[in-house]
């Protein structure tokens, strides 16, 4: 018999209001484990016992919203306002959008995704066919006073259709608490870019989990920026089970002062022929953490995989902390795998270079850190799309 773990009370709000929402199976199960130390592997450099002090209550439906943190031009935008499915106007040609009872995940042995199918009502559902001409904008908030909210989202994109998705997580200044889920199936030869934004308040926290299915000649590019929040985490699914399916999988950490920042990735490569570029990027200045932890796991019929995952970081103070944790877990014997990290400070031949050319010291630097970044944000083809995540790093190193 398991000794129940001794709760905080971040745990025993979470247990009560699993309670009052039903879902006693799941109060149950946090009550033994309670929340994730560093003990657990895909969680030791992210304690969620330790960082994940307070959880405030339920939050309230939301009577107003305050302006999109990021606005793309010609965007068709739909909303979701403190866990609650908006779905208003005429979709664009290709698109069906609706809702589904209840959360959108495979159920996993993980804390956060599992308190995300327990929490989560309604989710949005999106079905995807042809080639979808505007960019897809799910704007997710967290409005008025601090709020532990939960979302979903089901996309299905279908057989040989194209479409460019941006989720978009923001809201007012509260110390709020969200857990966010997307799923997202592509189907045969479709091609999707998935784009996330974390722009959540100073004292927010944030969690997302993304989960991936492609089908056979399916092809991915997904972007995972966090640029917000106190505490965030973004967990990244994916599964390649088609016959030429590829992905490029990239995400950056911009964090600042006081922040800790993670993004989390557990590859499934399952059958033969697939292949996956991870490219994970970190900026660091202050007093902050941001880990990046990847995993590829190729399965024992899956010959002739092709994956290699690149984790790198960029140090702008002393204080800044850059956690990398790859994994690879091959059961394949005919494969090409790898993995690799690289970190340091902007390289002072190359400052030296530029300032002695008569630029000055800061936008040297600035100059250096963009084309740090250049190759995670040339390839999103949108142009619109392209200038505001610009703008979204433009007010990063402005803040600092």
């Amino acid at each position: 018999m398991q000794i129940p773990v001794r709760l905080g009370p971040a745990e025993l709000k979470l247990i009560e209001q699993l309670n009052g929402l039903g879902a006693s199976a799941e109060a149950e199960r946090l009550s033994v484990a309670g929340l994730p130390t560093r003990r657990v592997e895909a969680y030791h450099y992210t304690d969620l016992k330790m960082l994940l002090r307070t959880v405030p209550e339920l939050a309230a439906l939301a009577t107003e919203a305050s302006a999109p943190a990021l606005r793309v031009a010609g965007a068709y935008q739909l909303m979701i306002a403190n866990g609650a499915v908006q779905v208003a106007g005429t979709a664009p040609a290709g698109v069906i959008a609706g809702t589904v009872a209840g959360g959108v995940l495979t159920t996993r042995d993980d804390v956060v995704t599992r308190l995300n199918g327990a929490m989560t009502r309604e989710s949005l559902r999106l079905d995807l066919e042809g080639s979808v001409d505007p960019v897809i904008h799910i704007d997710r908030r967290n409005e008025g006073a601090a709020g532990h909210s939960a979302s979903g989202a089901k996309i299905f994109v279908a057989d040989g259709a194209s479409a460019v998705i941006l989720e978009t997580y923001a809201g007012s200044d509260a110390a709020h608490v969200s857990n966010h889920a997307t799923y997202i199936a592509v189907g045969k030869g479709a091609r999707v870019t998935h784009i996330t934004v974390n722009l959540a308040g100073p004292t927010a926290t944030h969690f997302a989990t993304n989960e991936y299915h492609l089908a056979e000649d399916a092809k991915l590019r997904t972007l995972i920026i966090h640029a917000g929040g106190v505490l965030s985490r973004t967990q990244l699914f994916p599964r390649y089970g088609g016959k030429g399916a590829h992905a490029d999988i990239t995400g950056l950490n911009l964090v600042g002062d006081g922040q800790h920042s993670d993004i989390t990735m557990d590859a499934n490569h399952a059958v033969p022929h697939t292949s996956s570029k991870p490219l994970f990027k970190t900026i660091a200045r202050g007093r902050s953490k941001a880990v990046i932890q990847g995993r590829l796991v190729v399965a024992r019929d899956a010959q002739k995989t092709d994956a290699k995952l690149m984790a790198q970081g960029l140090m702008l103070s002393d204080e800044a902390e850059i956690l990398v944790k790859p994994e690879l877990e091959i059961y394949a014997d005919d494969v090409v795998c790898g993995h690799g990290s690289t970190c340091g400070r902007l390289d002072d031949d190359h400052l030296f270079y530029l300032t002695s050319r008569g630029i000055d010291k800061v936008t040297a630097e600035t100059m250096l850190i963009r084309a740090f970044l250049a190759e995670l944000i040339d390839p999103i083809e949108d142009a619109a799309l392209n200038e505001a995540l610009n703008a979204v790093v433009d007010g990063w190193l402005a803040g600092g």
